[in-house]
């Protein structure tokens, strides 16, 4: 009956995760769209999840999708490890280090893993990164690190 496997999981792993939010910031104050409470943000996100996930299922069922494939240990191990390396390199050593480790490591995991493709990426997503998270938001974290003399 399932014809997109694929497709089936994400919708629901994306309906748990957008339940989970909305259920978790039903305590808070919601606000307006001009003075968003704390619960805006994380119910607004929630719901887009939950109806993209239902899409997904139900196109899970019209359209015929490739297989899940196999479960590889070495795809599991580079990715938990990377984000864990984002973790503790990000203060000591900043953001322009620890985000193309996090890249390049986490996309080594793919049999599709290119160097080139890999550090452009990264190269690309740190000066984004950088423009919009730190210098736009003012997200408060270091562009080099204590390590770096940042």
């Amino acid at each position: 009956m399932i014809r997109n496997f694929k497709d089936f999981w994400t919708g629901l792993i994306y309906m748990f995760f957008g339940t989970s939010a909305v259920i978790i910031a039903r305590d808070y104050g919601m606000g307006t769209a001009l003075r968003m409470g704390p619960a805006y943000f994380p119910t607004v996100l929630g719901s887009l999840l939950v109806v993209i996930g239902v899409i997904a299922v139900v196109r899970s069922f019209l359209q015929s999708g490739s297989p899940v494939g196999g479960f590889t240990v070495k795809g599991m191990v580079l990715v938990v490890t990377s984000t864990l390396a984002f973790g503790l390199l990000v203060k000591g050593a900043g953001l322009v280090v620890a985000l193309p480790v996090l890249v390049i490591s986490s996309g080594y995991a793919s049999q599709r893993f290119r160097w080139g493709t890999a550090l452009g990426l990264a190269a690309g997503l740190t000066l984004f990164c950088v423009l919009v998270f730190l210098k736009g938001l003012g997200v408060p974290l270091p562009i080099w690190g204590s390590w770096f003399g940042g």
